[in-house]
């Protein structure tokens, strides 16, 4: 059986990575020249796209901002998954917000932006602190703008009168006061059949995903059920076929929706040795009507993901429970290079052994690792 996956990232790699014990064969597009390419060396293969297409059996997506006309041309073969509208959903703030709306999904207030004028009435609707973001192209931090008091609102006037808002517009967003960022990411079958991992704990720096932890600390079944209920609401909604990650704010008890991403995602990394299917294998198995696999967790996990930087010691994989993830890319600043999974038998176990794990990397680069080594070592419920 043959996958093909459009983007050649290491979502991409990793899919092929999972694949192959099942004898599933994986290739790639780089969508920036849809040339079909090896996921690991990222070689040219040789084969035509079109080739490609029709000797896939399945068409998958490993990001959401794949050019649209390749995502309507793989969709014409009836092979594509999830389908188009779920990754356009994705790729757009505002299909994101009509779909969450349509759907009665609590998430957090929010106004369209199409032009400078419609500013006027932010703080009015919205209060003083702000966050906009650029409906596509944002990600990890970028097209993104705060405002934590109204005199800052003339400058960010100045600014976006010289983006077209009709062209991208942004969205507007109450800042929430919530008690912390957690994701849920699961899969759906085509017949409907839905299976959900532990949720993920999520610590950012600069609008970038530092460190996750699953299971959360202080999981109930009602928040994990509320979780999932929000999910197969979505999913559904959709008529979704391959792994979805809903990201969350959780305020109280309340879950609200932040972003989704119709792929595979980065805070599931956690799931490679930390569950019983990972994400990628079960992304596979969805997209080719595979069983979905079995979801119990191994312990407790983290994924730690290494940005930026090259100047690590492998020896870290001395540590019991550590594996090293690595993407063979060139550094580049705040880019992923690669990840590493911890998996203890306890929160606190954890703790101590991302705290060992402190002593093979630069701590610069790092910065929430320290204060959560800390944090899990001190939890003992």
């Amino acid at each position: 059986m043959r996958v093909l996956v459009y983007g050649s990232g290491q979502l991409a790699q990793m899919m092929y990575l999972a694949a192959a014990p099942l004898g599933v064969i994986v290739s790639a597009v780089d969508v920036s020249n849809e040339t079909v390419v090896h996921p690991v060396s990222k070689e040219p293969t040789g084969v035509s796209l079109q080739n490609a297409i029709e000797d896939a059996n399945a068409i998958t997506v490993e990001f959401e901002h794949v050019p649209e006309h390749l995502l309507l041309d793989a969709d014409k073969s009836g092979k594509l998954f999830p389908n188009v509208a779920s990754i356009l959903a994705g790729a757009d703030r505002v299909r994101e917000k009509a779909l969450l709306s349509k759907h009665e999904i609590p998430n957090c207030p929010y106004l369209i932006i199409t032009d400078v004028t419609d500013l006027d009435n932010v703080i009015a609707s919205l209060g003083e602190r702000v966050i906009f973001k650029a409906s596509r192209d944002g990600y990890d931090g970028y097209g993104q703008w705060r405002m934590q008091s109204a005199d800052q609102l003339e400058k960010l006037k100045s600014e976006f009168a010289k983006l077209d808002l009709v062209k991208v517009p942004l969205i507007a967003e109450r800042m929430m006061q919530f008690d912390r960022e957690i994701s849920l990411v699961g899969a759906r079958d085509s017949e409907g059949n839905v299976s959900c991992f532990s949720l993920a704990e999520n610590l950012h720096f600069e609008g970038q995903l530092h460190v996750s932890v699953a299971p959360i600390t202080d999981l109930s079944d009602s928040l994990q059920s509320q979780a999932n209920e929000i999910f197969e609401k979505l999913a559904t909604a959709m008529d979704y076929v391959g792994v979805l990650a809903v990201e969350l704010f959780q305020c109280g008890e309340e879950l609200l929706v932040n972003e989704i991403a119709p792929r595979v995602h980065n805070s599931g990394h956690w799931t490679q040795q930390g569950c019983d299917t990972s994400q990628f294998e079960q992304h596979i198995r969805a997209v080719l009507g595979l069983p979905l696999g079995a979801v119990d967790v191994r312990g407790v996990s983290a994924m730690v993901n290494i940005i930026g930087c090259t100047a690590f010691s492998r020896d870290l994989i001395g540590i019991a429970g550590a594996h090293l993830h690595w993407y063979g890319k060139e550094v580049r600043t705040k880019r992923k290079m690669g990840h590493i999974n911890v998996v203890a038998d306890s929160h606190s176990h954890l703790g101590n052994k991302l705290a060992q794990l402190l002593a093979f990397l630069p701590v610069e680069h790092f910065p929430e690792l320290e204060a959560e080594a800390n944090r899990l070592k001190n939890y003992t419920k």
